[in-house]
């Protein structure tokens, strides 16, 4: 939080640091919007800070997002956020500017979201009996937007990378194709966030180019990916399987029946290429795990309901 709160004007870090406990502990995100009042997302909650936010409060944000230099932001304003130390990320929205139907930049910014990366170290610890057996399994992890995917995915990447000695189970090289910069919140190129001796990772970079890049570029044992979804990606998800590499990603969705409808993973679903599907939700919090399907959709016999986080 306090990483956040050095890109804020004082007169709003102020006023957040005096939000109750509980609120502060379980922030989301913190989202300022040009002459609305502040909104903060608590466990799935909001909560409004009656401050009417100014141009000027904007004004000062955007130049200690660039280091009070606009150009240094002109290639992030393309993909529409900025991550920044702590591997935070700060979501972006004001006037689009396109250059032959792509987007160029965004201009006159009056909104700013900024979401908080949280690193939950052993919340994976639980499901190693399931993720690994004999040798890592493909799998699959399934949630809505804030149900603690990348969360989850995260902690799986840095044991896979570091071992687990009790267990007897080897580190292994650890691909990440972090195209939103949210998995390992990289800041010119260097992770900001724990995974590990054996990780590589491609920042800001398209999945599917990227997956194919890591298997010519550093021979992974596993690939992590956040946000699959595209025919792309299912592709090269396919020539990654094809290539003996173990792939552990997330996809928005509720469950496994409702991903079965989605006809860029039809290919996939039918391969049964995932061994795993694991289905989150909020309902204890992000991270509780309702479900793990096996291959076929068909519910393990695991405990579930229980919280990853």
């Amino acid at each position: 939080m306090e990483n956040i709160l050095t890109f804020l004007p004082k007169n709003i870090s102020v006023k957040i640091k005096e939000l109750p406990t509980p609120v502060l502990d379980w922030t989301e995100e913190i989202r300022i919007r040009i002459n609305r009042p502040i909104e903060i997302m608590s466990k799935g909650e909001p909560y409004f800070i009656p401050y009417i936010v100014t141009e000027e409060d904007a004004e000062q944000i955007i130049n200690k997002l660039a280091n009070f230099s606009f150009y240094t932001l002109e290639e992030e304003l393309k993909k529409g956020y900025i991550t920044i130390p702590g591997g935070h990320r700060v979501g972006l929205a004001g006037k689009v500017i396109l250059e032959n139907g792509l987007v160029k930049a965004i201009r006159n910014l009056a909104s700013f979201n900024f979401r908080i990366a949280r690193e939950k170290i052993g919340v994976a610890n639980p499901y190693i009996p399931v993720l690994y057996r004999n040798r890592w399994r493909h799998t699959m992890i399934i949630g809505a937007p804030q149900s603690g995917k990348t969360t989850l995915l995260r902690d799986i990447a840095r044991i896979i990378s570091t071992g687990d000695t009790k267990r007897k189970i080897p580190p292994l090289k650890v691909g990440i194709v972090d195209e939103r910069s949210e998995i390992a919140g990289c800041v010119h190129g260097i992770p900001q966030l724990e995974f590990g001796p054996r990780v590589d990772i491609l920042d800001a970079c398209p999945k599917a180019e990227g997956m194919m890049m890591l298997i010519r570029s550093m021979s992974p044992d596993v690939l992590i990916v956040d946000e699959i979804g595209s025919k792309k990606d299912s592709e090269a998800i396919m020539e990654a399987a094809n290539a003996g590499i173990t792939l552990i990603m997330t996809t928005h969705g509720k469950s496994y029946e409702e991903i079965k409808k989605r006809p860029n993973l039809t290919e996939i679903l039918r391969s049964r290429v995932f061994e795993n599907y694991i289905e989150l939700t909020r309902r204890k919090g992000p991270g509780t795990i309702d479900k793990i399907c096996d291959e076929n959709g068909k519910e393990r016999i695991y405990k579930v309901g229980v919280s990853s986080g």
